[in-house]
């Protein structure tokens, strides 16, 4: 089950659920697709109707950020839980690792996925990782051959928000792929290169504002959490109306 969130269906599950949905997706060869939009994305999805498109094509939308979580209660939608991207691609992992299935890590600088495969298998050891690659490729074709020739199951793309979900969606029919996910920034935090919020933060809802703290040229960015709620409302009154 999905709700509405600016126009964008968010699906309504726990992180236990969006790991079981996630881990029968494996199991199949439909090449889907997963992305894991915050109010920021939200918002640009508000702004940019390409953008909206593109992450609605994605075959599943979890609620990634305490704003998107908010957003929806506002709406009168509320979701079970905020599905943080990062989270439930490590959960899954576990699935892949317990199924044989192969995991395939692209984006990110030189260097970094080779050590998040380090940190995965540490966690993970009989986890089977298919190849990584750098986000820092000029042409597709290459990556997608080396891609489906490392047989590869679950792929996580992580090229930044829009690039990656344009990517997936691009290239869905060329990759034999089961579950294509976009992740940002995360295999940074898998690698350890970047460090999430201490759980407290998480807990509170305020990991936005350690990372603000950690990282203040995101200032900028961080702006469109409030903008996010004023497109909630507004697009609350549209709702209204049309009724």
């Amino acid at each position: 089950m999905t709700v509405d969130v600016v126009g964008v269906p968010i699906q309504n599950v726990t992180m236990e659920e969006a790991v079981s949905d996630c881990s029968a997706f494996l199991d199949s060869k439909d090449r889907r697709i997963v992305v894991t939009p915050n109010a920021e994305i939200l918002q640009l999805c508000v702004e940019d109707a390409a953008v909206k498109d593109i992450i609605c094509q994605a075959d599943y939308i979890v609620p990634d950020g305490i704003g998107v979580v908010h957003g929806a209660k506002i709406l009168g939608t509320p979701v079970k839980q905020k599905v943080a991207g990062c989270d439930l691609a490590w959960n899954l992992l576990g699935e892949a690792e317990k199924k044989g299935k192969r995991v395939f890590l692209l984006g990110a600088k030189p260097g970094v996925a080779d050590t998040a495969a380090q940190k995965m298998k540490e966690q993970y050891p009989d986890l089977i990782i298919a190849g990584v690659q750098d986000g820092y490729f000029k042409q597709d074709a290459p990556v997608i051959e080396t891609i489906n020739a490392a047989q590869t199951d679950l792929l996580f793309v992580c090229l930044g928000v829009p690039k990656q979900e344009q990517w997936m969606v691009a290239h869905r029919q060329e990759l034999n792929v089961s579950l294509m996910m976009g992740l940002g920034g995360s295999l940074d935090v898998f690698a350890g290169t970047v460090k999430r919020a201490p759980k407290i933060f998480i807990k509170l809802g305020l990991e936005w504002l350690y990372r603000l703290i950690k990282e203040p040229w995101r200032f900028k960015r961080m702006m469109k959490l409030p903008v996010f709620f004023v497109s909630v409302f507004k697009y609350k009154k549209q709702r209204r109306k049309a009724k």
